[in-house]
């Protein structure tokens, strides 16, 4: 079943490999569901079910012109979950997809899942508003969106580098792994790109915490720049009672490869407990 109609009828490009307990994957921004082959083949090899899927506007998805908001991109995730009949479910979102573990608990219960990992995940809130006073100005995300508009091609070249914590002296991914990033967000369509900053950027998640019932694994890295930790898994932490919050001293945001081993060996340890 490669493709699952959602409910307005854009069609959702999904792989469900292997067998047992399943784990739905859930891809960042701007990539696809495939940024997950390290954590696929781990999992797989461990006796699980796995489920990656390219969300609405992005890799092998239909590209509506817009419905990018997380009402919608929740109500994908709970197509997905019915259409393949999962229960006793894992939901892993990575970054923007920590928008979506959130929004469908509070959204559609935690019949289907029985744990959650937030991993380099936005959630609960990364604007800066009056009662967000350390979040992260509007500008920065307007300053994002008229570069993608400019020149997208152009942005997404400057953007991974520091995407997966690399410097003058630092290089802890393959010029390989930016070219094949860098294919997976050119997939994407121009209107998801620039939609879905909004979405992730802008979206208050804190309301949906409360529908955190269920054992939580939260994994930040201290060098994320891109969504930097103090303002998003350390607070989620607090915010999420009885979760588990680690830390990766130096890791960036793309810590699924850079850290891919670790990330791999807590994830299987978190789904053992």
């Amino acid at each position: 079943m490669p493709y699952i109609t959602a409910t307005d009828g854009t069609s959702l490009h999904v792989k469900d490999m292997g067998a047992g307990r399943p784990v739905v994957l859930i891809h960042g921004w701007p990539l696809t569901g495939d940024m997950w082959e390290k954590q696929t083949l781990a999992l797989v090899e461990a006796g699980y079910r796995v489920i990656t899927y390219d969300r609405r506007g992005f890799g092998l998805s239909g590209h509506p012109i817009n419905c990018y908001n997380y009402d919608v991109l929740a109500d994908d995730l709970a197509v997905i979950l019915e259409q393949l009949d999962l229960w006793d479910a894992t939901l892993v979102g990575f970054s923007m997809g920590g928008g979506e573990v959130a929004r469908y608990l509070n959204r559609h219960g935690r019949a289907r899942i029985s744990k959650a990992v937030l991993l380099a995940s936005i959630v609960p809130f990364l604007l800066k508003t009056a009662d967000n006073p350390d979040g992260v100005d509007i500008s920065v995300f307007d300053g994002i969106k008229q570069e993608i508009r400019q020149d997208r091609f152009a942005f997404l070249k400057s953007f991974l580098p520091g995407f997966y914590g690399m410097s003058m002296l630092h290089h802890p991914v393959s010029e390989g792994v930016l070219d094949w990033s860098f294919t997976l967000a050119s997939m994407a369509s121009p209107m998801a790109t620039l939609d879905c900053v909004d979405a992730w950027g802008k979206t208050d998640f804190r309301s949906d915490l409360q529908a955190f019932t269920i054992p939580t694994l939260i994994i930040h890295g201290t060098a994320d720049s891109a969504v930097p930790a103090d303002i998003a898994g350390r607070r989620a932490a607090d915010l999420i009672p009885g979760s588990v919050f680690l830390e990766y001293d130096g890791a960036p945001h793309g810590l699924f490869l850079t850290h891919a081993q670790q990330v791999n060996e807590d994830l299987l340890k978190f789904l053992a407990s």
